[in-house]
This record gives C-alpha cells, sequence and structure tokens, in this order.
C-alpha cells in the first residue's frame, strides 16, 4: 500500500512536538537474514518508554494514526536501552 505523502509530511511536526526526534526515516534497508520484507522503516527516539507510549496515545496524532492506519501496514516497536548503545558510542568519540 502508497501512503498519501500529505499525510507522512504531518508525521514529523508532531514527533517534534513531543520532544522527539528521527534516526532513520525511510532509505533502502536489506534484510540479509530472516523473511522480514520492510517496504519502509522509520525509528525514532525517546527518551523513555514512558514518552514513547504517551506519543503513541497523544491526541493530537490520534487523527493523523486513524489515517494512517487505513492506507498501511504498521507495526510499532518500543525497544528500551538504546539509549545505552548511543550512550556509549558517543563516549567513546569523546575519550578517543
Amino acid at each position: 500500500m502508497k501512503v498519501n505523502r500529505s499525510l507522512r509530511e504531518q508525521v514529523p511536526a508532531i514527533v517534534e512536538a513531543h520532544g522527539d526526534r528521527y534516526l532513520v526515516q525511510g532509505g533502502a534497508a536489506e534484510v540479509i537474514r530472516g523473511n522480514w520484507t520492510p517496504h519502509r522503516l522509520v525509528v525514532i527516539e525517546f527518551d523513555s518508554v514512558e514518552q514513547a507510549k504517551r506519543w503513541q496515545s497523544a491526541s493530537d496524532y490520534a487523527d493523523l494514526r486513524e489515517k494512517l492506519n487505513r492506507v498501511a501496514r504498521t507495526d510499532v516497536v518500543i525497544v528500551e536501552g538504546a539509549w545505552q548503545l548511543a550512550a556509549r558510542s558517543s563516549w567513546r568519540r569523546q575519550t578517543s
């Protein structure tokens, strides 16, 4: 399914309004193991799991989320602890 471009373009403003930021937004994805076939992959950084859940249920995102759900299959996964990897990576750069 192809998502209406104008719908997709509305999401970043809502993400930013909640203090979150994109780490990955679209781009080519290559599956090197397994059967998953992503058509579009988006990774958004949140300060906490609770913040991610608040964003998913936010009233200012509800209407747009409903419209997106009608035109696209969306899987949302929250992964705890990714910030630790980013912090370690940043620390290594600073101490090198």
